[in-house]
């Protein structure tokens, strides 16, 4: 879809809202839900970055990136990390009021953050495949309330908040067992830009398991989600964040004459993670961060603290300059970029 078509239906989907003040929540809601695949770039022609343009946004592309995890959205919570529809939209709305731009995990990895100057990058993942993450209604649209009616509802009231998110999920992909509906929900998402990819196919402790038996529970997911028609995983998320006793093997192995290959690999919780240009980048133990509030064991862990103190340390998060093309730092940070970047970096 090009960048006009993407404006054109954003504007239809808030002349719906002006237009509609009496119609029932229902109503509202699917009128603002309406699918947009996300631009690739958030321009035709992306601004180049100099040392003035990077100096004014305060850009500083060696800060931190927060990875937010999400587990079932349910109308009432069962367990700590389950949200509320009511609970993610909020959170969603904060994060585009605050300037934060989706991109998924695999363009994380990649290096591939394409936002607007000044705006934030934000990794929205979503374990595990639960049926309230997406599911299709009548009419062919995602269903509200579920994780993906949500940020399209956010996406059409805040137009730069990107509709997109990484879905790590198991055997049964949004809680559907038949192999033809598998193959439309992966095709639906994949095509409107969202990444599926492996979390195990059953999702055990890896830590327990030897090291072939850690090798064939991604091999089978890998080949699952093969048959579904999703693109080879290009990232993978650990259950319950446990590594296996070979490191290794979360990202490199080979079973039944089948080899899988990750670029990066995702841990279960903690804190922001450090920007992919930097030499410190943990590429296969990457931190997320849990949505919730900020009671218990989530007082220093979880997403109302880390969200509330990058609020009160701008300097330090992820703060884009523009220009895919470039990577724009303050200059006393400079020494801390990986030096594959180094033909690319604006130091001001």
């Amino acid at each position: 879809m090009t960048a006009v078509a993407n404006v054109v239906v954003v504007v239809i989907g808030l002349v719906a809202l002006v237009l509609l003040p009496r119609s029932t929540g229902e109503e509202r809601s699917q009128a603002r839900a309406q699918p947009r695949s996300p631009s690739p770039t958030p321009s035709a022609a992306p601004p180049k970055a100099t040392a003035a343009s990077a100096r004014k946004v305060k850009a500083n592309e060696a800060g931190l990136v927060p990875v937010i995890m999400y587990h079932r959205i349910l109308p009432k919570r069962l367990a700590s990390i389950d949200r509320t529809p009511a609970q993610l939209r909020k959170e969603l709305e904060r994060l585009a009021k605050d300037g934060y731009v989706p991109i998924t995990a695999a363009e994380l990895v990649a290096g591939k953050i394409d936002i607007p100057p000044g705006a934030h990058p934000i990794v929205l993942t979503f374990d595990d495949g639960h049926p309230s993450h997406f599911a299709m209604d009548q009419n062919g649209r995602p269903k509200n309330d579920t994780a993906v009616g949500i940020i399209y509802e956010v996406a059409a009231k805040y137009p730069s908040f990107r509709p997109t998110a990484t879905f790590w999920v198991s055997r049964a992909p949004f809680g559907l067992r038949d192999r033809e509906r598998q193959k439309q929900a992966v095709k639906w998402l994949v095509d409107h830009g969202f990444e599926v990819a492996n979390h195990t196919y059953s999702h055990p402790d890896l830590r327990r398991l030897s090291d072939k038996r850690v090798s064939e529970q991604i091999v089978r997911q890998e080949r699952l989600l093969k048959k579904a028609g999703a693109p080879p995983s290009t990232t993978f998320a650990l259950p319950y964040g446990s590594q296996p006793r070979k490191l290794s093997r979360a990202h490199d192995g080979t079973w039944d004459g089948t080899r899988y290959h990750f670029d990066a690999v995702f841990l279960a919780g903690a804190q922001p993670t450090v920007s992919p240009y930097a030499k410190s980048f943990p590429r296969y133990a990457i931190p997320r961060i849990q949505s919730n509030g900020k009671s218990g064991d989530c007082r220093r862990w979880c997403t109302t603290y880390w969200l509330d103190w990058l609020d009160k340390h701008p300097r330090e998060r992820y703060t884009s300059d523009g220009d895919p093309a470039r990577v724009s730092v303050p200059r006393k940070l400079r020494a801390t970029l990986s030096p594959a970047r180094a033909k690319s970096v604006i130091a001001y």
